[in-house]
């Protein structure tokens, strides 16, 4: 397998090759690496729930209670009272009538997705959609269709083509994990039910953050702002049950640890409960754009906690990524191919829980970047 030496070496080369920064500390606005303090800017713990007090101690209860493993599959004997409870808690969540657990958001994207459509199925996807729906489609055998991004009228030419299929899904991210741009679901919804497709949305990035959509299959993790693991489907009692029986990702794996299942409901409480944990996201979102955009950077279309600063150029990125952080700030380059050539980016996402003078920092470093 020297083959891989080679793989390896030409990644290195083309300045693509990734590696880890290994985190000593709970996940929150500062982090320790290398026993030193940086303030991060790429995690996905917006509402910085990841390390509550509240959420910790009904992990350690469960943990108590209930062990640590869940000890087989959910058919088989890994379901506990709290995985039900927990489904409970998502459904009131998204307005729907059920939900079903996964022990990711990739394995729910992938197991629903299969488990939707075969080979006499058409998806119809947006160009940006997450990688974890591409997946799902490859895997169902179904024909792939993609619509520009956010193109509704696209969209409406490829449905008024697909009427002999079987089936017509189509998928669409609710905000989209580079860009931090919203979809137009509500169009969306609106072409999918004249032209008798079925609508499935990816709301990873905005559960906890932004009011439920409405579509005929809700995804999201609880992997982001719930802070804790897992994936989830919402909607009718019928797609839960057909999922349970169908989506090998569901059947054919150890379900989530219970624990992760208390975190997520008391998360969940919290969320509900402190609304002002949200209005102070926003307020750290509109303080880092305004001073983002007075320097003149481009940060795209971004609508959300999710702000890309588009560089356009490999090793200019990487360049800016590595003096933040030997200034203290912690902010991955993004490069191809998870996005375009020629789109490289730094990918700064917001927490609810900065102080000020983190987000004075920030700006301060940045604008640094983009005088010199």
């Amino acid at each position: 397998m020297n083959w891989l030496k080679d793989e390896i070496k030409t990644l290195t080369e083309q300045n693509l090759f990734r590696s880890e920064k290994i985190i000593e500390s709970a996940q929150g606005p500062h982090v320790t690496i290398d026993g030193k303090d940086y303030i991060l800017f790429c995690s996905n713990n917006y509402l910085g729930l990841a390390n509550h007090p509240e959420v910790k101690h009904a992990a350690i209860s469960a943990v108590e209670k209930y062990g640590v493993g869940s000890g087989a599959s959910r058919l088989v004997s890994g379901t506990s009272k709290l995985h039900k409870d927990l489904e409970e808690k998502l459904a009131e969540l998204k307005k729907t009538e059920s939900a079903i657990l996964f022990p990711t958001g990739y394995m729910a994207n992938v197991g629903t997705i299969s488990a939707l459509a075969g080979k006499e199925d058409v998806v119809i996807i947006d160009k940006l959609n997450h990688a974890s729906i591409i997946d799902g489609c490859r895997l169902s055998g179904a024909k792939l269709l993609v619509y520009p991004h956010k193109k509704v009228e696209k969209l409406i030419d490829i449905l008024k083509k697909c009427s002999k299929h079987r089936r017509r899904l189509v998928i669409t991210d609710t905000i989209f994990s580079m860009d931090g741009d919203v979809a137009p679901v509500d169009e969306i919804q609106k072409a999918c039910k004249e032209y008798d497709a079925m609508l499935m949305i990816d709301d990873a990035h905005s559960t906890g953050i932004f009011p439920p959509h409405k579509a005929d299959i809700i995804m999201g993790t609880l992997s982001k702002a719930i802070g804790s693991l897992g994936g989830f489907v919402c909607g009718s009692k019928d797609l839960t049950d057909y999922l349970r029986n169908k989506a090998r990702s569901y059947i054919y794996t150890t379900s989530m640890p219970p624990a992760l299942c208390a975190a997520a409901i008391e998360s969940i409480n919290i969320i509900q409960n402190e609304p002002e944990r949200i209005t102070r996201l926003w307020d750290n979102v509109k303080t880092v754009k305004d001073g983002l955009k007075n320097i003149g950077f481009n940060l795209g279309q971004s609508q959300s906690q999710i702000i890309p600063i588009i560089i356009g150029n490999n090793d200019k990125t990487l360049a800016m990524s590595k003096y933040l952080f030997e200034n203290g700030i912690f902010v991955q380059a993004i490069r191809h191919p998870t996005v375009p050539k020629g789109k490289e980016r730094l990918r700064l996402t917001v927490m609810s829980e900065y102080m000020k003078k983190d987000l004075g920092l920030l700006i301060k470093k940045i604008k640094f970047i983009g005088s010199g």
